[in-house]
């Protein structure tokens, strides 16, 4: 006997407008069939063939035709209200397939879900998450789910936001906590942070329901009622069959955070690159295994032998001499304000403390002008904290002539240290900002490096953006290395440095304190080793040999041209620093070519260098940089031009 029987569901609303799930079961016990005369014989095998054909309406009709069988009997049709078991299906489908914490329809979805379960059709649903070591309750990232519990707040410590009954039911015994009675609740209890909050939106009844699995609290799931006695503890045990799936959704997103969480610290953190992490899987594997059968392991050495380096910065020039003139002309400032106040306080009440603080002053802004030190900046500091200061106070308590010239000086200090940072704040923005753009623009067009073949990469920011890449065989798993794969990896480093060049300079249009800056490249041709070092979390170069590479690499930025006092790094230029004339030759041809494409001027410089801490026989090219600005559109202008055009 084949069972062919499905179940039928059918969504009705009810007087109020609410949308039902039945489920309809169809008895037929009770109904005969008979053939009439049209009947035709069916044999096995048609009804083989029908059974292979269900959908051809044409071929069933041919074996049943009109009026050919004749039906007596009754049946019967029994609804089952299943509301509950289709809701409950429905936030599985919302809950697996969206994020509940991004998500901007999955509020309306599940509040829909709820007030089909509890049949109010004016109930609504909030969250809170828990942070079980700090005990803080926090709102959800998602600006459509209210947090009933912090109301405006975005964290708090447990404690202080519900009282200690609810609390110990939520968090150490994971079980409801329901008040039918709002206003009850507060008279008898007293308010607290969610009573207060549900009453202020108008709600009469809540349940607050633990997101727990065992004693692993994730969050607390809200449900409020506008009438009292509409959420109760009875009705609370309709959430029995919700809960389980809200902590999978719930758990399923906070390790998904935590990926996320541990995604941006290997980014901005480490300096495990994606290019070697399967060198890094690979021992971790080894050490799994190895614990797994209850032994020992040191994780290996990880080494990346036979790399050729490729070593380019853009850095600021003369960063510490802007640096130095910011903190002078704040520190100049603030003393001619304090000057300015105590000379007028001088004539109105003439003191000789008034004279001596003057006479300060004048001393340290001249120092200021002629000698400025890190050890002047500090000096100066204490002469204003420990001297003028007191002096300071003693005015705007005694003059009251003075208050507007006082209130205005002390409008411009800072909150934390008490001194002006106005060119001191303009210059480190300039930098981090700088910096910052920089360094994505050359994170982003290493993402397209990678395609030329996998190598590892690092940047990191001082005074400008510096990054160093190492490609050869060893850090490749998988594709085959070639000395054509260098040569793109070189010819787009230095198109990379055009590229940066112009982008430092359109950060400078909108700056406040524009700055100028200078870049390089190193060419190293020979190969060397890199270990990565656990205590550091770093790679660095292996061996004594290789050592050489890094004190050149330290050193060259402040290289001299040989013969003379003039740095090898000169702004609106790039300097090409290398060894052999091999390097020479290769360099000269991407220059050439980089010159066709109107991102290098015609004129290349060929210069030998004063030796860098023993390292002989350096040699540069420097070529001018094309510059693309707005106003020159598609044409190109030379650093000069660029900088009267920006002024």
């Amino acid at each position: 006997m084949r069972d062919y029987v499905r179940p039928l569901y059918y969504d009705i609303p009810d007087q109020e407008g609410n949308l039902k799930s039945y489920r309809l079961f169809v008895n037929t016990d009770f109904v005969e069939i008979e053939p009439l005369e049209k009947a035709v014989e069916i044999t096995e095998n048609d009804v083989d063939l029908l059974m292979s054909n269900p959908k051809d309406v044409k071929l069933w009709k041919s074996y049943f035709p009109e009026d050919s069988w004749h039906f007596k009997g009754f049946t019967l049709y029994n609804y089952t209200d299943v509301t509950v078991d289709e809701q409950i299906s429905k936030l599985k489908t919302v809950l697996i397939n969206n994020n509940l914490k991004t998500d901007k329809i999955v509020p309306e979805q599940l509040t829909s879900v709820f007030q089909n379960i509890f049949n109010l059709p004016d109930l609504e649903f909030g969250f809170t998450l828990f942070d079980q070591r700090h005990q803080t309750f926090n709102a959800i990232d998602n600006d459509k789910i209210d947090s009933f519990i912090l109301g405006d707040l975005i964290s708090e410590q447990c404690k202080n936001v519900i009282c200690q009954t609810s609390l110990k039911n939520l968090v150490e015994e994971g079980v409801y906590f329901c008040i039918s009675d709002v206003d009850k609740y507060i008279k008898n209890n007293g308010e607290t942070g969610l009573s207060k909050n549900i009453a202020k939106k108008g709600f009469k009844s809540m349940i607050l329901a633990p997101i727990s699995k065992g004693d692993k609290l994730l969050g607390v799931l809200e449900i409020v009622a506008r009438q009292k006695n509409q959420l109760n503890q009875i009705n609370a045990i309709k959430l029995d069959a919700v809960l389980p799936y809200l902590y999978a959704s719930a758990e399923r997103n906070k390790i998904e955070l935590q990926n996320r969480v541990k995604a941006v610290i290997q980014s901005k953190c480490t300096s495990i690159h994606e290019s070697v992490e399967w060198r890094f899987e690979k021992e971790a594997h080894k050490y799994i295994e190895a614990k797994d059968n209850g032994e020992n392991y040191e994780f290996d050495d990880i080494i990346f032998e036979e790399v050729y380096p490729l070593y380019g910065q853009i850095d600021i020039v003369a960063s510490s001499e802007e640096r130095n003139k910011a903190i002078r002309n704040d520190l100049s400032k603030q003393l001619k304000s304090l000057l300015d106040i105590f000379k007028k306080a001088d004539q109105l009440t003439p003191l000789p403390i008034y004279e001596h603080s003057i006479f300060r002053i004048q001393d340290y802004l001249n120092k200021i002008d002629n000698e400025f030190s890190a050890n002047l900046e500090q000096r100066v500091s204490s002469l204003i904290f420990n001297e003028l200061d007191p002096v300071l106070n003693h005015v705007s308590e005694e003059l009251s002539a003075l208050d507007e010239e006082i209130a205005i000086y002390r409008s411009q200090l800072t909150h934390n240290n008490n001194l002006i940072y106005e060119c001191r704040k303009a210059f480190d923005q300039t930098v981090s900002e700088s910096n910052e753009r920089l360094a994505e623009y050359i994170d982003a067009k290493q993402e397209e490096a990678q395609e030329i073949f996998p190598h590892y990469f690092e940047r990191y920011k001082t005074d400008g953006v510096e990054h160093n890449l190492y490609i050869g065989q060893s850090i490749s798993s998988s594709k085959k290395f070639s000395n054509v794969l260098l040569q793109n990896l070189r010819l787009w480093q230095l198109l990379t440095m055009c590229e940066m060049e112009n982008e430092f300079y359109k950060i400078q249009e909108h700056s406040e304190l524009p700055l100028q800056a200078a870049s390089m490249i190193l060419v190293f041709n020979s190969k060397l080793s890199i270990r990565y070092r656990m205590d550091e979390k770093k790679f660095d170069v292996d061996g004594t040999y290789n050592a050489r590479y890094e004190v050149i690499k330290k050193r060259i930025d402040k290289a001299l041209i040989k013969g003379t006092n003039e740095r090898v790094t000169q702004k609106g230029k790039i300097a090409i620093i290398y060894t052999s004339a091999e390097m020479k030759r290769e360099y000269k041809k991407y220059i050439s070519y980089l010159q066709s494409k109107n991102y290098l001027s015609d004129a290349i410089e060929e210069l030998s260098l004063e030796d860098v801490q023993g390292v002989s026989g350096l040699k540069a090219l420097r070529v001018e940089v094309c510059y693309h600005t707005e106003e020159s559109q598609h044409q190109t202008v030379s650093y000069e031009e660029l900088i009267k055009q920006s002024h």
